[in-house]
């Protein structure tokens, strides 16, 4: 009897296709993109509209996530969908790699045009943004880094605090009482 393992390893032999990629395989960067683009797991899960649970099992390297996943994190973290693939531990094409760093250029460009207060800042910001689109126009509608919200003082409640409780864990509590 063969392991999954050992079939998947074997040498395909001349007119089969093959069944997959072999077990352990990454097939993916799901995680290492989300990272780089500089987003929390929490953010990627409002964006899709899952869990965060669920962007974790997602982002194991070795899940087999569908082509409609991979498309919805590509909307997620706003990268083309080939980023989000294994490309067999090459490094990015050059074209590839230098829409990533205008893409990540521009979310910057917008942030300080959205963020600043100073007329000169924004005119210089929306300079940069201008000639961004001149030379890549599909940058067009990128929005800005996400914002880090302000931390709230020791005696004020944290966001937990004002959601209600699910109606199973509320009548455990009553029974503590």
């Amino acid at each position: 009897m063969s392991t999954a393992f050992e079939t998947a390893a074997q040498p395909q032999m001349a007119g089969q296709m093959p069944t997959g990629p072999p077990v352990g395989q990454p097939l993916h960067r799901l995680a290492e993109v989300r990272q780089r683009e500089g987003l929390s797991r929490r953010a990627v899960a409002r964006r899709m509209k899952v869990s965060v649970r669920e962007v974790a099992r997602q982002e194991q390297a070795t899940t087999d996530v569908p082509l409609s996943t991979l498309y919805k994190w590509q909307q997620a973290l706003e990268v083309p969908v080939a980023e989000l693939l294994v490309d067999n531990d090459l490094p990015l094409s050059r074209p590839v790699k230098e829409r990533s760093q205008l893409l990540r250029v521009m979310k910057t460009a917008v942030t300080i045009l959205e963020r600043s207060r100073q007329p000169a800042i924004q005119r210089m910001a929306q300079v940069l943004v201008d000639q961004l689109l001149e030379m890549m126009p599909e940058l067009e509608g990128v929005g800005p880094w996400p914002a880090v919200g302000r931390r709230r003082r020791s005696d004020e409640p944290g966001q937990i605090a004002c959601r209600p409780l699910p109606a199973h864990l509320s009548m455990t509590l009553e029974a503590c009482e």
